[in-house]
């Protein structure tokens, strides 16, 4: 049995090492007695163990040692010795009793229902977005982690984001672990950072009974499967898989993730009894099921919880009719710059975090006037801007807070105006250079003659005439319902901007499902109502294929209430002189 000076050898150093050059340690290195804490267990009105050494606990118990002897190496085993030796002679019989004990592998599991301790969790983050559970438990090895405590996070697609919360079993293990901030896993640094039992309760916990059904076989290796056709059933996975890598359980070793109304997401998990077996399987990465590839990735438990929450947490279709853009409180463009911008604020800071860095300058922000900015993922990007009364009082709020201490982070207040807070809001960026323009603009969507709907030439295809009636293929002339136009087109000069950055507290809106803005900012200042509240909805289709035509368009629609003489507010949106049945790149429907 060893017998250590502290724990820092042979957890932070031995067994990373071996882990690292993948040596192979005998069993007696994963247990062994820490005769600091052996040593305070006798003593315990002394210091406390971490700050033990050889040399003060020689002392306390009044031991002579050899100060003659030149290695240093040989000494302190010396000592050691007579420490040991010294412990064993007193009364007590719970001396090196329980031995220290370090877990040959990591336990997979479901994290159930229970309090976390906040004390044993940490957040990594920077890990290489392959990396699995294992590689996780690797790069923190010598160290005891909880059965199925690593948790890795995912981001609004379902795709791992790079951060895991990983849970100890104790808090001694959790400072271990927070001492390898920055050590390296491959070529990537990790950050290591203290967490909550709350986050690691979000990410890992999950009280469906379906998924802790297929979690509940112990020691089995999860895989995740994406792109499934979405009529494949189970025999079609097993098939896929092949003899060679058999599925524990069969058809009951797999899970399909579905949409609330039980539509499946193309995604599902399998479980293999041994890493041959999964090893196996993911050699199959990329094969081909039907005329799909499928991807076969590690996964863990946290995960699956994850990926089944989120589609049974959120439904595919509000039941009430949503607007387009969330309407955030009306912003009047001037260049008086009655505006603060605070830059640097922690990632993690709130509104009331912001009101009371202000303090007393609180009491002048307008109604509704906080905005968080958010970066193109949907997370706060450490900027906000405030819109105050009157410019004096932005300009006696910057002077008052400007690099003020919020959360051991000094955040710079600066002046703005409400011009230049809208271009940033929507994209642009306001740099000590001056402001530039957001990198979204767009060119015009169409000429302003489309505006009141009036007919164009068309020209008709053979195949598109023989499937819809000539009254539902030409264009009809349409007259506004109300004053204001529904959609608004701005001239040639102007142009047209995504909103790609959200109002607090919109949610975070994706690059990839970004909303229009069908009127610039200025006009929402003299317009007596809001452009966005009159009815209509405008949706814009990218990545079109050239063949599509009408009947595939309309057949997207399908579900979606389109009603039968709309056709004519299918646009095309590409080189002027197209029409309206011809194959533009992209599309904008009304």
């Amino acid at each position: 049995m060893l017998c250590t000076d502290g724990q820092q050898l042979l957890r932070q150093v031995l067994h990373p090492e071996a882990s690292r050059k993948n040596l192979v340690l005998p069993d007696t290195f994963f247990s062994f007695y820490d005769l600091r804490r052996e040593f305070h267990v006798q003593h315990p009105s002394t210091r406390l163990a971490r700050d033990l050494t050889v040399a003060t606990m020689a002392q306390e118990l009044g031991l002579e040692t050899d100060a003659t002897e030149d290695d240093f190496g040989v000494w302190e085993v010396k000592t050691m010795v007579a420490v040991i030796l010294h412990l064993l002679e007193g009364p007590n019989d719970q001396l090196f009793s329980k031995p220290e004990v370090i877990k040959q592998k990591y336990e997979t599991g479901p994290c159930k229902a229970e309090v976390v301790d906040s004390e044993t969790v940490v957040r990594a983050r920077g890990l290489p977005w392959q990396s699995s559970d294992q590689d996780v438990a690797r790069f923190f090895k010598g160290l005891n982690i909880a059965r199925g405590g690593v948790a890795l996070c995912l981001n609004a697609q379902g795709r791992r984001n790079g951060e895991a919360l990983i849970r100890f079993v104790d808090s001694e293990q959790r400072d271990l672990a927070l001492q390898r901030h920055k050590h390296h896993m491959g070529v990537r640094y990790i950050e290591v950072y203290k967490a909550t039992g709350e986050e690691f309760v979000k990410i890992a916990g999950g009280t469906s009974l379906e998924v802790a059904r297929f979690l509940s076989r112990e020691d089995q290796v999860i895989l995740r499967l994406r792109g499934l056709p979405f009529s494949a059933g189970p025999a079609d996975v097993l098939d896929f898989l092949g003899p060679e890598c058999p599925v524990t359980g069969g058809a009951d070793g797999l899970l399909f993730v579905r949409h609330p109304d039980g539509r499946p997401t193309g995604d599902a998990f399998a479980l293999f009894a041994c890493e041959e077996l999964a090893q196996a399987a993911l050699r199959r990465h990329k094969g081909m099921l039907g005329k799909r590839y499928i991807e076969l990735f590690r996964s863990t438990a946290a995960e699956v919880q994850q990926v089944l929450n989120r589609y049974a947490s959120s439904p595919l279709l509000p039941t009430l009719t949503a607007p387009l853009l969330p309407i955030p409180f009306p912003m009047v463009a001037g260049t008086g710059r009655d505006c603060v911008r605070l830059r640097g604020l922690p990632y993690t800071a709130t509104i009331e975090d912001i009101l009371s860095f202000l303090g007393e300058a609180a009491a002048d922000i307008r109604p509704h006037g906080v905005h968080m900015v958010l970066n193109q993922q949907g997370r706060p990007s450490g900027d906000a801007f405030i819109q105050m009364t009157s410019a004096e009082r932005a300009l006696a709020a910057s002077q008052r807070c400007h690099k003020k201490v919020m959360k051991e982070r000094y955040v710079e207040v600066v002046p703005c105006s409400t011009e230049e807070m809208s271009r940033v809001l929507m994209g642009g960026t306001l740099g000590r250079s001056g402001m530039s323009p957001p990198p979204c603009k767009l060119p015009c969507l169409s000429p302003p003659a489309y505006a009141t709907f009036q007919a164009t030439p068309t020209l008709i295809p053979t195949e598109t005439a023989a499937l819809y009636p000539s009254s539902a293929l030409l264009p009809a002339a349409r007259v506004p319902a109300a004053p204001t136009p529904i959609a608004y087109y701005p001239g040639p000069a102007t142009q047209l901007y995504m909103n790609y950055t959200a109002y607090y507290p919109s949610p975070p809106v994706s690059p990839t499902t970004v909303g229009y803005l069908t009127t610039p900012p200025a006009a929402l200042a003299s317009a007596p109502t809001s452009v966005l509240s009159q009815p209509g909805a405008l949706v814009r289709m990218q990545g079109v294929p050239y063949t599509a035509g009408m009947k595939d368009l309309l057949s997207v629609f399908q579900a979606y209430q389109l009603a039968p003489d709309d056709y004519t507010s299918l646009m095309p949106v590409g080189d002027p002189p197209r029409t309206v049945l011809q194959a533009p790149k992209e599309w904008v429907c009304l």
